[in-house]
């Protein structure tokens, strides 16, 4: 896979083409201000840019503007964005520019080196990847502002969770130690409870689960 990063500090940025290489990656470039990230993603034509959302000149979101610019502009380029908080705003405008080869992460998941590497290969295969803590808040609003999440269970939550995170029915039963039943049972009484049509394609119900939790 071929990578464009974008990241301002140089230890970070180093660490990141280290961990890409080591993973079998080729990093054909490293931007350290976001309109390189663009300029470089236009130039090199990578299977995927990883960039920081914080970035010069302004240190605000110019690095999430990028990566809405690259999403617009090269379809067939996945963007994963990394960020240093949980920020809901970043999520929904991602998702709601394009909600398919799409990942939110935050950058301690960095350390991670194994499920950070799956993580980016599940969005260059066109999945959509948010950290744990993002997805969290996302259920936790959901439930503030009566959205449906009242009507689940403490296990049909984590269960949402996980599914919100792409994650196959299979994983989440050995992830809760369930049967795979159970998790089919909790995942049909979490779409009526959200009045959503079931899905069994897994890309297809996180981005319906996905589009509730941000709407």
């Amino acid at each position: 896979m071929r990578v464009v990063i974008g990241e301002d500090e140089a230890l970070l940025r180093q660490g990141l083409q280290l961990v890409l290489e080591h993973a079998g990656h080729e990093v054909v470039a490293a931007a350290e201000d976001a309109p390189s990230v663009v300029a470089l993603t236009e130039e090199h034509r990578p299977d995927l840019v990883v960039t920081d959302i914080r970035m010069p000149p302004g240190f605000t979101d110019e690095g999430l503007v990028a990566a809405l610019t690259i999403s617009r502009e090269h379809a067939d380029t996945a963007i994963v964005v990394l960020s240093q908080h949980v920020q809901r705003r970043y999520v929904t405008e991602l998702l709601a520019e394009r909600p398919a080869g799409i990942g939110y992460l935050l950058k301690q998941r960095i350390a991670d080196i194994d499920t950070f590497s799956a993580d980016l290969e599940r969005v260059r295969a066109g999945g959509t990847v948010l950290d744990p803590e993002v997805v969290a808040l996302l259920v936790a609003r959901a439930r503030r502002d009566d959205t449906g999440g009242q009507h689940l269970t403490p296990r049909q939550e984590e269960v949402l969770a996980l599914m919100a995170q792409g994650r196959s029915n299979s994983w989440i039963a050995r992830h809760l130690t369930l049967t795979e039943k159970a998790v089919v049972q909790h995942t049909s009484h979490i779409y009526s409870a959200l009045g959503l049509p079931p899905r069994d394609d897994d890309h297809r119900r996180v981005l319906a689960v996905l589009h509730h939790l941000t709407r």
